[in-house]
C-alpha cells in the first residue's frame, strides 16, 4: 500500500470514489455487493513483465480505509489497479535509472524492511493476548476495589514574593472578593477564572500546596501564605468531595493499552535475550568492561507545572 499512499496527489482515490459514488459508501449492517471470486488467483496487468495479480488488488482493499472498502468491488478494484499499474512503472522507472543500487536508497529499504518485520512479529506475537476477559481482570483486581479518594476543589493566587502574598491576604481580610483579587493579582493557572484550579487529588499536586490545600475544610483560606516551588500561594477551598473510582467503560482503554504495552516489553525483551549482541563505541573500537556497563537511570525531574505535578 505504500505505492498508494505516495500517489495519493496524483491519482486521488477517495475523491474519485466520492464523485463516481455520490459519496454514498455502504452503511455498516447493510450488505455489501461481493466481487466475483477468481477461478484462482488470475493476473490482471503486467508492467514491464512483473505481475499484479487479483489477490494484489484484494490485499490493498484491504488496507483502505473502512469507508472505501464499503464500495463495490467493480469501481473499487479498477481505481486500485489503475494506481498500482502506476506505482508499478515509476518502480521500474527508479530501477531503470539505477536508484535500487543507490546506497542512500538500499539503507532506507533495509530501515523499511525491518520495520515491517518487527510490526509483523509483534501483530503475530500479540494476537489474542489481550482480551476482553484480561481486561476485565486487571480492572477487577486493580480498580474496582479501589477505595474512594478525597478530592478539593480550591482556588489560589500565586504570587512570586511572600510580601506580595501578605497584601494579597491582607486584601482579602479586609473584605475584597477573592476571585478578583485572584484576576488582578494571580500569576498562576486559572487567574482569569478567579484561581480556580477545579477538583484535584492529593496526588495531582506538589507536596506543599496538597498539604495545605487538604488540611483546609469548604470555605476555609489559609492562615498565612504557603510556598511551593513555583511561588507564594493563598489558597481557598471552596469543596471537597469522594472521588468513587472510574466505570470499567472509562478506565477500559487506559487499561488495555497498558496491558499491549506490558506484552510488548516482555516481547522485545525476550527477542533482546534470545540475540547475540556486541557493543562497540561510536569509532567502532571494542569499549572497556567498564564503559560497557549501562548508565545509571536519569533521576525524574519535577515537571515544570505551577502547581500540578
Amino acid at each position: 500500500m505504500r505505492h498508494l499512499r505516495g500517489l495519493a496527489a496524483t491519482f486521488p482515490l477517495r475523491a474519485t470514489l466520492a464523485l463516481l459514488l455520490g459519496v454514498t459508501f455502504a452503511q455498516p449492517g447493510l450488505a455489501q455487493p461481493a466481487a466475483p471470486p477468481p477461478p484462482a488467483d488470475p493476473i490482471v496487468a503486467k508492467v514491464d513483465g512483473e505481475e499484479i495479480r487479483f489477490s494484489d488488488l484484494a490485499n490493498a482493499a484491504q488496507e483502505l480505509p473502512e469507508e472505501l472498502r464499503g464500495a463495490p468491488p467493480q469501481m473499487l478494484y479498477p481505481l486500485l489497479l489503475d494506481q498500482m499499474i502506476a506505482g508499478r512503472a515509476v518502480a521500474a522507472a527508479a530501477r531503470r535509472a539505477g536508484l535500487d543500487k543507490d546506497e542512500a536508497v538500499r539503507a532506507r529499504l533495509r530501515r523499511a524492511e525491518e520495520q515491517e518485520l518487527q510490526q509483523a512479529y509483534l501483530s503475530r506475537e500479540l494476537a489474542g493476548r489481550v482480551t476482553e476477559e484480561r481486561i476485565r481482570a486487571a480492572y477487577d483486581a486493580e480498580i474496582r476495589a479501589r477505595p474512594a479518594e478525597e478530592e478539593v476543589r480550591a482556588r489560589h493566587i500565586l504570587v512570586p514574593t511572600e510580601s506580595e502574598a501578605r497584601e494579597a491576604l491582607a486584601e482579602i481580610r479586609a473584605g475584597a472578593d477573592f476571585n478578583a483579587v485572584a484576576q488582578r493579582r494571580s500569576a498562576g493557572p486559572g487567574a482569569r477564572e478567579g484561581g480556580d484550579l477545579g477538583f484535584f487529588k492529593r496526588g495531582d499536586m506538589v507536596p506543599e500546596f496538597a498539604e495545605a490545600a487538604f488540611a483546609l475544610q469548604a470555605g476555609q483560606m489559609s492562615a498565612a501564605p504557603v510556598r511551593s516551588p513555583f511561588g507564594w500561594h493563598i489558597i481557598r477551598v471552596d469543596e471537597r468531595r469522594a472521588s468513587a473510582p472510574p466505570s470499567f467503560e472509562e478506565a477500559r482503554e487506559a487499561l488495555r493499552q497498558r496491558l499491549f504495552e506490558g506484552e510488548i516489553n516482555a516481547l522485545v525483551e525476550r527477542a533482546r535475550s534470545t540475540a547475540k549482541i556486541e557493543r562497540f563505541n561510536l569509532d567502532g573500537s571494542t569499549p572497556r568492561a567498564i564503559d560497557a556497563a549501562e548508565p545509571p537511570a536519569a533521576p525524574a525531574g519535577r515537571p515544570a507545572a505551577p502547581t500540578r505535578r
